[in-house]
């Protein structure tokens, strides 16, 4: 017979995963200031094998509008270029021989716009993973009140998840304010 509180925790935590997964995803969209995580998803080719970014160069933000990489080989400064170009970041790499900078322009307001519609994406998509990950855990319960689970039992477990599922739907709104709100403050 199924163990409703495992059954709800497992829900929980996949339920808080997908939170998790929202909140990556929300890092990596730019908003208008300087943030190293818009170029977590470059790799580069060092020594053959496609490594992420920060493998090969030191990233950090000296200003609000500047992302600074300090590649740990000079032999990397063309590669690192190149990669950054030929990446959906947008931004035109400028190179010193010591150090690459990318400059952060401030957003447009169409600009601003996009981001916050691809942020509400994001999250629409976090939101039916919880939906789904909840519709499991009734599947289930349901299930265990056909081999024996009271029925009394299986609604009040299915309640437990009901508001689960609300706390974390609250949470996926919560983050797409605050990012919003990162986005469309000039």
């Amino acid at each position: 017979m199924t163990d409703v509180k495992q059954c709800l925790a497992q829900c929980e935590e996949r339920m808080e995963m997908s939170v998790m997964h929202l909140e990556e995803e929300l890092s990596h969209i730019r908003a208008g200031k300087a943030n190293v995580h818009i170029l977590d998803g470059i790799r580069v080719d060092s020594y053959g094998t496609m490594v992420p970014l920060n493998n090969v160069a030191a990233l950090n933000t000296p200003d609000a509008r500047t992302i600074a990489i300090k590649p740990w080989d000079k032999s990397m400064f063309k590669v690192i270029e190149k990669a950054i170009i030929d990446s959906e970041v947008g931004i035109m790499p400028e190179n010193n021989g010591e150090i690459i900078r990318l400059g952060i322009p401030p957003l447009t307001e169409e600009r601003r716009r996009q981001l916050t519609k691809q942020c509400s994406k994001e999250g629409e998509e976090a939101k039916v993973a919880i939906r789904n990950i909840r519709r499991d855990g009734i599947d289930t319960l349901k299930k265990a009140q056909k081999e024996g689970l009271s029925e009394d039992m299986e609604k009040d477990a299915e309640a437990d998840l009901q508001k689960i599922h609300d706390r974390m739907v609250k949470k996926v709104d919560a983050l797409l304010a605050e990012k919003n709100k990162e986005i469309m403050t000039v």
